[in-house]
């Protein structure tokens, strides 16, 4: 009897014990659930913006506004982006961006190596499926300009996500401009329906593309600018004797690719009184984003060149139309025309 009573008294210290561990662990689990959980901080802006070119760092900032803080490394004209070569400090800034906006196609190969892999990268030729080997003036078509424009707003809006709505207003204002600009292209293309140009470097290839130019450069000195040579004297024959006959109505020339054949080719159309369109490869200081700076290339082209004769219905609709530049403000888009076919993706003999 005795046994039995002390067996039964071990049981219940055995059993007391546990109640007493499992209340100690109920507790303990009480305390731990009532420490208060605080909340993922909230992305704060603005958004560390870093653009290789500033023609794409201005964009950057017109979609971004005061959530963006922008740097873009190559922002002036007297400097080749083709041949620059970032500082240590450049490469840093690259690599504490939140957000890299580079051109690509080969333009600037040095703005996305080694960036960090939470670095959102929006990339102009990526965008439109442009390569290297493709001519890289990227920020001349207006396929690109569009496409990076919504480009931007979507990677901004990904970081800071309560900005979204005032990332797609400003996309929405931007986009209203940039029609502006393309109904001003339309027109200057009905205006000039058979223009055509040469180029001492294709550094506008897009641009008079989308204004429906002819590009009737000589192959060889076209080829031979891309590889950054000098012309054989036959190929800068042709293309003096192409300017000499006035068989083009515009040569184009980049102020930034000088050289003794660019400086013979534009010293030729100035005797045949051919008009030269100079234009620079980075936007210049004077203009504040690139949809100004390509309004004002667009009417200083259509300054250069009259308007082309009106066709008989024309003539017998709305009389003739001499005397006209086809600038932005004399002419107006006819309804129903068709925009000029993107140039992304072709491979052309410019760098």
């Amino acid at each position: 009897m005795q046994g039995a009573t002390h067996r039964w008294n071990r049981i219940a210290a055995v059993l007391a014990a546990c109640g007493l561990i499992a209340s100690m662990g109920a507790c303990g689990q009480n305390k731990q659930s009532a420490e208060p959980v605080e909340p993922p901080a909230e992305p704060a802006g603005p958004i560390t913006v870093v653009a290789s070119v500033n023609q794409w760092g201005s964009l950057a900032e017109q979609i971004g506004g005061d959530d963006v803080a922008v740097t873009s490394i190559v922002d002036t004209t007297a400097v080749d982006a083709h041949d620059f070569e970032p500082q240590p400090a450049d490469m840093a800034a690259l690599q504490d961006a939140q957000v890299v906006v580079s051109n690509g196609a080969g333009y600037d190969a040095w703005a996305t190596k080694s960036l960090d892999p939470q670095t959102a990268s929006v990339s102009a030729a990526e965008t439109v499926g442009a390569s290297e080997g493709d001519n890289p003036h990227l920020w001349f078509s207006k396929d690109a300009r569009n496409g990076m424009a919504t480009e931007l707003a979507d990677a901004f809006s990904r970081i800071l996500p309560d900005k979204k709505d005032d990332f797609q207003k400003r996309l929405d204002q931007w986009q209203e401009r940039e029609q502006q600009l393309e109904d001003s292209m339309d027109a200057f293309r009905q205006a000039h329906p058979d223009a055509t140009y040469a180029a001492t470097e294709s550094v506008a290839y897009y641009l008079l593309s989308d204004l429906g130019f002819e590009d009737l450069t000589p192959e060889g000195y076209a080829q031979a600018s891309a590889n950054e040579s000098e012309p054989a004297p036959a190929d800068l024959q042709q293309f003096q004797e192409l300017i000499e006959s006035q068989g083009v109505d515009l040569l184009v020339n980049n102020v930034q690719q000088g050289g003794d054949a660019a400086n013979m080719i534009t010293g030729t159309a100035g005797r045949a009184n051919v008009p030269v369109f100079d234009v620079s490869e980075q936007m210049p200081e004077e203009f504040d984003d690139p949809t100004d700076w390509i309004a004002s290339l667009v009417e200083t082209i259509s300054g250069l060149l009259p308007a082309g004769a009106p066709s008989d219905a024309d003539d017998a609709s709305a009389g003739t139309d001499e005397g006209q530049t086809g600038s932005v403000d004399q002419q107006d888009a006819a309804d129903g025309d068709t925009a000029a076919p993107s140039n992304e993706g072709q491979q052309d003999p410019g760098r």
